[in-house]
């Protein structure tokens, strides 16, 4: 569901003058706070999209600007210099990751686990509209999804989107695009303990490589003593298990029947269909059981935050694709299926998925840059390299963001966005131009960039260098303080790695001057250190002033 559109901007600062659409008048000015009233004024004039300054693009090097950050929670107006916002934005992502442990030990696993959903309802009255949505018409006449990156929105009367949903591949939407709904209307259903392989042909099914005791197995459940047909690994690597849907009646120039669809069957799933049956679009060729969604309640949610914000790479991540282009599938090459993506341009990347995999694309199927190829958890390493950093930061931000909202936690925006900046403040150089950095060095975002400037000032080649992600841990472990570092984990090694290379530590943060017992630079010891004045003299004369004022 979208968090309504005020809830977003309240306490946020506009990046761009707002103008009414009928009067001109200024709705909000450009670097002003966006207050109730705005956001109210904005919603009955019909402004859907406002460009906000965001702590993600800050260009601030340490710390946070004022306009960034916008208003402090706490107190219901603009940030104060000096607020310690990191601080705030870790408390207030882990406080209430207290409170639903304590809830899930008592009663999350089981309430959660038989609410799985299975349907979607209208929360307002309004108008449907399909976003990118491919489906089939079955035998009675209902539309089934056949594609995985489904949406469907409800608008109001001004054609204002109010909320947005995915629906997942195989699901029954019981209204047509334009259709108006009422709240807690449903309108899709699908079943939530498995996912599909479905036909998009009418045709006859032909098997290719399914024989039983070979590449399928027969199974009898225990409870209800009904026997199901189950693909297994085969033991001889060049056999595929498939379901061809042919043609009934057509031959081509060979005299063999026309292939319509293929799709490959993967270890686990359950056979829906025979050979020779014959099939309408929409209708189920396998069943792939799932274990009900452990992540949707918070005992795998909170281990899901955390692998967030670890930035860990999945056991099995999905493959995604590189580029935008059309499937093609290849052979079997070492135990993987070879899957080819075309571009429009003439380019084409190769990818191998392990064989046993759910596909989650077809034969001929269309895939933006970024779409999963198979089931899985994705790599959020891989969004970065293939998306970059704003979509990861997006991805990352929703993904915490789902965790914390199935539970009713509202947590603001920009303290996730804080948690983001410092993963993100890292880049590793690629080429080291003229300066003096060298390859594959891992150095600070900013001071990349200065030392970039001052290259470019002097009529130099820059360096370039490309994003990574670091998780918290690692981020924090290596942060320009070494005391701050060497307090937090791996001391020795710390220690010692800052001695070899002779590093200074400026005390520039709370950590560093709070280990040496001096004032930290936040609250009022912020001014303090604002306060104290930069003298550019010789340090000959300095001395001579010291000297002069010291008492004999």
């Amino acid at each position: 569901l979208v968090e309504p559109f005020i809830d977003r901007i309240v306490g946020r600062t506009s990046l761009e003058r707002l103008l009414h659409p009928d009067n001109s008048e200024v709705i909000v000015d450009m670097n002003e706070e966006i207050t109730e009233e705005t956001a109210q004024k904005m919603e009955e004039v019909g402004i859907e999209k406002v460009k906000i300054r965001s702590l993600l693009t800050c260009e601030s090097n340490r710390g946070v600007c004022q306009l960034c950050y916008g208003r402090d929670l706490s107190k219901g107006m603009p940030v104060e210099l000096g607020e310690a916002v990191g601080i705030v934005a870790a408390q207030s992502i882990g406080e209430p990751g207290t409170q639903l442990t304590m809830r899930t030990f008592h009663v999350g696993g089981i309430a959660m686990r038989g609410a799985e959903r299975s349907k979607l309802e209208a929360k307002n009255d309004g108008i449907i509209k399909f976003n990118n949505l491919n489906s089939v018409i079955d035998k009675e006449g209902t539309l089934i999804v056949v594609n995985r990156n489904a949406k469907i929105a409800i608008l109001d009367h001004r054609s204002r989107e109010m909320e947005h949903y995915q629906v997942p591949y195989g699901a029954k939407v019981l209204v047509k695009d334009g259709d108006e709904v009422k709240s807690r209307q449903g309108f899709a259903e699908w079943d939530p303990f498995s996912s599909f392989i479905l036909t998009e042909e009418s045709g006859q099914v032909k098997f290719n490589d399914v024989i039983l005791g070979v590449t399928m197995e027969e199974v009898q459940d225990e409870f209800t003593g009904l026997i199901t047909q189950v693909i297994t690994d085969p033991k001889d690597e060049k056999m595929q298990p498939q379901v061809v849907i042919i043609h009934p009646t057509k031959k081509d120039e060979k005299g063999k029947s026309v292939v319509l669809r293929k799709y490959f069957l993967p270890s686990g799933a359950n056979m829906e269909v025979k050979d020779q049956d014959k099939v309408h679009a929409g209708n189920i060729l396998a069943k792939i059981p799932r274990e009900a969604a452990r992540t949707k309640d918070i005992t795998g949610g909170l281990p899901r935050a955390e692998e967030l914000f670890e930035a860990r790479k999945p056991k099995v991540p999905a493959v995604i694709s590189e580029i935008d282009g059309v499937v093609k599938f290849g052979g079997l090459v070492r135990g993987h299926r070879k899957i080819t993506v075309h571009n429009e341009r003439g380019g084409e990347k190769e990818y191998f998925i392990p064989k046993g995999a759910h596909l989650s694309v077809g034969e001929g199927e269309k895939v933006r840059a970024g779409t999963p190829l198979m089931d899985g958890p994705v790599n959020p390493h891989d969004i970065l390299k293939v998306l970059g950093e704003k979509e990861l930061a997006e991805y990352l931000l929703r993904e915490v963001q789902e965790v914390y909202r199935l539970q009713g936690v509202a947590i603001n925006d920009k303290h996730i966005e804080i948690i983001i900046r410092q993963m993100l403040r890292w880049v590793k150089v690629e080429e080291f131009g003229d300066t003096e950095l060298l390859v594959d060095e891992q150095i600070d975002k900013f001071a990349f960039q200065e030392e970039n400037e001052k290259i470019i000032a002097e009529g130099g080649r820059p360096a370039k260098a490309r994003p990574l992600l670091l998780g918290i841990t690692k981020s924090a472990l290596s942060t320009d303080s070494f005391i701050a570092a060497a307090s937090f984990q791996e001391t020795t090694r710390v220690l010692t790695e800052a001695s070899l290379y002779g590093k200074v530590d400026y005390l520039r943060r709370l950590k560093e001057n709070i280990i040496m017992g001096r004032l930290i630079p936040a609250g009022t010891g912020y001014r303090f250190y604002n306060d104290v004045e930069l003298v550019d003299e010789k340090e000959d004369e300095v001395k001579e002033e010291i000297d002069i004022q010291l008492p004999s």
